[in-house]
């Protein structure tokens, strides 16, 4: 018998809508709760995920590990491939490095299905009411607690409690939407949109063997839902829900959760344009892995799919639970299959994304890249390296100039203006990529850290302005063929000394939060202090007696002022570390 849309009263239309939009509701609530507590638990862990991040380059073992702890404690696969994009990008993480994470990565998505089977299973209202109270306490402990750490507890507790209120969601609109009958005023009429959609999962394959056609329609519906939701947890929870309400067989239930493994590839290929050459590399792994995997499973699927749900059905009796471990062992057999295979899954992929031209590489290359603000704590000591490295150019110069100086020697001009160059790019850069940063949901101590940054790039930018100016005098004394005495040397020669042990002290101190370098810090920058009060009580006297260049005398007087004056700045790049990371 045919039904119509056509024939159905008001409420019963009625009914229908409000399932439809409880059910887009319930995913809604679902991928909040899902961003909300990964992002939480991601600023939270920060500094620990960079620490598992950098212990997964030991062994491919570790890696897998890695990439399953930061997928199950961010909760969402795509984040962490995306993570790990950008990681590859900035030189973290080597190609091969990266592969195992990502392997790893596909076994730490399956937590989601299980906590979806949890939210569908057995005493549901006992369970959501539960942790509908935990997302109360989350919003209180939010609203009423002023420390950053607590409020990201609460926000934790939030996201996980809306996961668990929008399976609940789902999976009552589903119950509500195939529900047999539904009522027209006082009467209980057939549900015809429940049999129209029955009818269409039964002409795909619900109740009887699935033929080759339909499991392809089945894995493309998995793949695309993902693709276009970007959340292969957000569809397998929408697949749970479909096979606990009856509407969909557990073996139709494999194909789709096939198909969301290759969907979810596309997260990551996105955010791989624009990168460097092996940050297209590690999304094609990504890719290659979950193509291969399926691939290497849905041949055999086709035969024994009805086998293993029978097993399943026999052993566990709940169909949500069925799913979730499914989930979990195809990705741990997928795993066990291709980790012998990691370097030739990396050829394949270098394969496929040949090396540019030199040329085109250095055009792509970016200090610091903005897929890392998905990952703000992480970004934060990234940009620290990056500032670490800016002031090594700095240092760089300055020595260079130096050198032109005392030994009149200007053949090194091209050198220096061109590491000026890349000092002021950097600068330029960095000040944006701050800004983008501190848009982010920061940790209090991470706000504090990029509110120094702005000042530590401007300080060692000041440092290179002032190599410019020794340069600059260089280039007088070389055209006024002056020459500094024997006396002048030995006394600028003196102060460079105190001023190279000073940066080493403040390279510690700021790019290793070494603290324990203050005390030098503060001992050098005094010393160059006291050089450049010598230096000018010489220069009086020399002056004085008519021993010295004019010319040379006027070059000797400003170069006291600008290296005691590169010496304050790096003086302030150490100590701006007080500002989050106190010395007692």
């Amino acid at each position: 018998m045919k039904f119509s849309l056509l024939a159905l009263g008001s409420s019963e239309v009625l009914t229908i809508v409000n399932c439809m939009l409880l059910l887009f509701g319930g995913v809604a609530a679902f991928i909040i709760g899902m961003n909300m507590m990964g992002n939480n638990l991601e600023n939270a862990a920060g500094k620990s995920m960079r620490r598992l991040m950098t212990k997964a380059t030991k062994n491919r073992f570790l890696g897998v590990g890695t990439g399953a702890a930061v997928t199950a404690i961010v909760t969402s696969s795509s984040a962490t491939t995306v993570m790990i994009v950008g990681f590859v990008n900035v030189g973290i993480m080597t190609l091969t490095q990266a592969a195992s994470v990502i392997m790893g990565a596909n076994i730490g998505t399956t937590v989601t299905a299980f906590i979806s089977a949890i939210s569908t299973t057995g005493a549901e209202f006992e369970v959501t009411a539960l942790f509908a109270f935990v997302a109360f306490v989350g919003v209180l402990m939010s609203m009423l607690c002023k420390k950053d750490k607590i409020k990201r507890i609460g926000a934790i507790l939030q996201g996980l409690g809306l996961i668990f209120i929008g399976m609940n969601v789902m999976s009552s609109s589903m119950s509500g939407l195939m529900a047999e009958y539904v009522i027209d005023g006082e009467v209980a009429v057939q549900n015809p949109i429940a049999q129209a959609v029955k009818d269409m999962f039964t002409a795909i394959g619900y109740g009887k063997d699935i033929l080759t056609w339909e499991i392809i329609v089945l894995f493309l519906l998995g793949a695309a839902l993902t693709g276009l939701v970007q959340s292969s947890a957000a569809i397998t929870a929408i697949a749970i829900s479909l096979a606990s309400s009856g509407l969909i067989s557990l073996p139709m239930a494999m194909f789709i959760i096939l198909g969301t493994n290759v969907g979810t590839c596309v997260t990551a290929l996105f955010s791989s344009l624009g990168a460097s050459v092996n940050a297209k590399r590690t999304a094609i792994v990504h890719l290659l892995f979950n193509v291969i995997g399926s691939i290497i499973f849905i041949i055999p699927l086709a035969f024994t799919s009805g086998y293993i749900a029978n097993f399943l059905n026999s052993a566990i009796p709940s169909i949500s639970w069925q799913i979730a471990i499914f989930h979990m062992v195809f990705n741990l057999l997928t795993t066990a299959i291709l980790l012998p295979f990691i370097k030739y899954l990396v050829k394949l992929a270098c394969f496929l994304v040949p090396e540019k031209k030199s040329k085109e590489a250095a055009e792509e290359h970016g200090v610091l890249d903005k897929r890392l603000l998905k990952t703000p704590a992480i970004a934060v000591g990234q940009v620290r390296k990056e500032l670490t490295h800016m002031g090594e150019l700095a240092f760089k110069n300055y020595k260079l100039a130096l050198d032109m100086l005392l030994n009149g020697d200007l053949s090194r001009v091209v050198e220096f203006a061109s590491t000026e160059k890349n000092i002021n790019d950097y600068n330029s850069f960095i000040s944006s990529f701050l800004v983008k940063l501190s848009l982010q949901d920061l940790a209090e101590n991470d706000e504090k850290k990029v509110s120094s940054f702005y000042h530590v790039a401007s300080d060692v930018e000041r440092i290179g302005d002032y190599a410019e100016n020794i340069v600059e005098y260089a280039t007088q004394m070389v055209e006024g063929e002056a020459r500094f005495s024997d006396a002048a040397k030995a006394e600028i020669l003196e102060m460079d000394g105190h001023i190279t042990e000073l940066y080493k002290c403040a390279t510690k101190v700021f790019g290793e939060l070494d603290a324990s370098y203050i005390p030098a810090v503060e001992r050098e920058e005094a010393a160059t202090d006291d050089c450049c009060k010598q230096m000018q009580e010489a220069h009086l006297k020399r002056a004085t007696e008519n021993s010295c260049n004019p010319e040379a005398a006027a070059v000797y007087l400003q170069l006291a002022i600008n290296m005691e004056r590169i010496a304050d700045h790096m003086h302030n790049v150490a100590n701006s570390t007080k500002s989050y990371h106190p010395y007692n």
